[in-house]
């Protein structure tokens, strides 16, 4: 970290920071306003191939949305679209209106990532990756930031792991981490890229309800690229299957579940076969004793 760097200009620093309330002596936070998102025929390739097709969707302020379909679908791309880490072929994607790619917009708006591989910094600590927006911009006396810190690993089930190093933490450790990260910056929109892939399925859940939990403790507007199939019907109001790079479907997790398309039976009731039964080798080898 570099704490003489000068903030970011475009926005005084008393409305660019987080807004925290400190009671009986702890760092809490305070509830942000959130934003919609809508996604306006969107167009994507890469070299000749077609990844996205003209999608459109309408999510809404505070809402936890899923995106899922299976690998190669365009779900990672569609969300890097959303937070303006890809610029589109044609279309837009607007916050509150806005679009994306409006000059200021994140100074207007606090938007947030959790990666897949969680990408914390591995030569800083725990305390140090979390900490490291409102250290950078100089936003709070450092006092403040380590109370700031602590409220948020506790805040998705993490104390005492403030000097330990990401390459001392487990997978899903890992993952809450980087949750706590983009929780630091009070995000009124917060995006989350397969966020229970590489993990058993005790943590997945685990990770799965800290997400579920970020909607009555932030009211941020959640979205969730996943093939999760639990994790995308346990937490999400809503869910939008991409196929091939076209929105097939959006509804709730019960339509979902019950929706005729036969591309959607076979995503949802996907398993692997039964093993087939030994019974009649066991049999037989039985009547040669």
């Amino acid at each position: 970290m570099n704490p003489s760097l000068p903030p970011t200009p475009g926005i005084p620093v008393e409305e660019r920071a987080p807004r925290w309330r400190r009671d009986t002596g702890s760092a809490t936070q305070l509830p942000t306003p959130c934003v919609s998102v809508e996604v306006c025929d969107l167009h994507k390739s890469f070299y000749a191939q077609e990844v996205l097709k003209g999608i459109n969707l309408k999510i809404a302020p505070g809402e936890i949305f899923a995106i899922m379909g299976p690998s190669g679908s365009g779900k990672s791309v569609l969300l890097k679209h959303i937070i303006g880490l890809l610029q589109p072929d044609s279309g837009d994607v607007l916050i509150q209106g806005d679009s994306i790619a409006s000059p200021g917009i994140r100074d207007k708006y606090r938007m947030a990532m959790v990666f897949q591989s969680a990408a914390l910094l591995t030569s800083l600590n725990v305390a140090e990756n979390v900490g490291i927006y409102l250290a950078e911009h100089r936003l709070c006396p450092p006092a403040e930031i380590a109370r700031i810190v602590t409220a948020q690993l506790e805040a998705v089930g993490l104390k005492g792991v403030e000097d330990r190093m990401p390459n001392e933490l487990s997978g899903g450790m890992q993952k809450r981490v980087a949750i706590a990260r983009a929780l630091i910056i009070d995000p009124q929109l917060i995006l989350f890229d397969e966020p229970t892939s590489e993990l058993d399925p005790l943590m997945a859940v685990l990770v799965g309800g800290e997400i579920l939990k970020l909607k009555s403790l932030t009211q941020a507007t959640s979205i969730v690229v996943t093939h999760d199939r639990d994790l995308a019907f346990g937490i999400a109001d809503r869910v939008a299957m991409i196929i091939a790079g076209e929105i097939l479907f959006v509804g709730t997790p019960d339509e979902f579940q019950r929706h005729p398309d036969p591309r959607i039976h076979n995503f949802v009731d996907a398993h692997l076969p039964a093993p087939r039964s030994s019974s009649k080798s066991t049999d037989s080898n039985t009547s040669n004793l």
